[in-house]
Formats: structure tokens, sequence, C-alpha cells
């Protein structure tokens, strides 16, 4: 997956996660802000099944269905209830059963096995999908509200969309 100045790939059957390029904001998860021009292993982490990469932020899904995410979190993308950017990954709090995982500037969504959707950080455009829009962030994952059966998610630049079982699309 690729971000806006950095890489990460899923490497192996072991689910070790490798990412390469700008680490200012610790996008890269080895416990340092050093920029790397190779694959560099991700702190402590295996076991992960997918990836998305934002700007500035990083995501990974495990085998179990959580989610773990480091880097900038000004906004609250990294969901852990806190402003403070993270250097290594830090478990994403309510995700569980999660199949999907989309990162962008500066929010991430996530598909649950349920068929709902769950977004946090940035929300100067609505892209997470909270019913009230003076709500400009949310640090932790909050319910997409009328989305269920999704199937996908995916990120835009300020905004979010979700294929239903129906073949029909929810935007937001």
């Amino acid at each position: 997956s690729a971000g806006m100045s950095h890489t990460c790939a899923v490497a192996g059957p072991a689910g070790t996660v490798h990412c390469w390029g700008a680490n200012g904001s610790g996008q890269l998860g080895d416990g340092t802000t050093t920029q790397r021009t190779t694959p560099t292993p991700v702190s402590g982490l295996s076991g992960a099944t997918a990836l998305s990469a934002g700007a500035t932020h990083s995501c990974a899904l495990l085998g179990d269905g959580t989610a773990r995410c480091w880097g900038d979190n000004g906004s609250g993308q990294l969901g852990d209830g806190t402003p403070n950017q993270r250097t290594t990954p830090t478990p994403v709090s309510g995700v569980s059963r999660a199949p999907a995982i989309a990162a962008r500037t500066p929010f991430t969504c996530a598909l649950l096995g349920d068929g709902t959707a769950r977004c946090w950080g940035a929300n100067y455009a609505g892209q997470l999908g909270h019913p009230d829009t003076s709500v400009i962030q949310t640090p932790v994952p909050t319910l997409v509200a009328g989305v269920s059966g999704a199937t996908a998610i995916s990120t835009g630049g300020a905004h979010t969309c979700a294929l239903l079982q129906d073949r029909t699309v929810r935007c937001w």
C-alpha cells in the first residue's frame, strides 16, 4: 500500500510488515522517525492480512480481525482515543472481525465482519459518516450511520464509499 511518500507491504506467510520512504511522523512503524530507502520491519507486528497507508500514517489488519495503526495522529486517525503520534503499532479501539481497512489523509475507516463500517480521524468534509457534521474529528472508531451489509470500503481525499451486498454503493 502506498501512502503520500511511504510504502508498506505484507512480507511472507508470517504476516510481517515492512515499510520504507518518508518517516517524519513515524509512519514506517520502526520506532523511529528516520527515513528509510529499503524495506524495514514494522516493530512487533506479525499476522497482518491487509494494509493501508494514509499520507502520514499506516494501518494493518491482523488475522484475528483487529487493527493496529501508527504514525501521525493529530486528528485521531490512529483510532486509539488520543492525538499522540505513535512510531510503533498501537491497537485501534473497538475494531474486531474486520476484513478491510482504508486509510487516507487524515482519517481511517474499517469494514467490520457484520457488514457495518466504522471511521475515525478528521471529519472536515463529513468523510467519517458522522450524523453531526459539526463534529470535526473523532479519535475512536464510530459507527457510520445507514451502512449495513457492506462488503468493501474505500477512502478518497475527503470521502468514503462502501459497496453493499446488493451491489449498490453508499458514499459520504
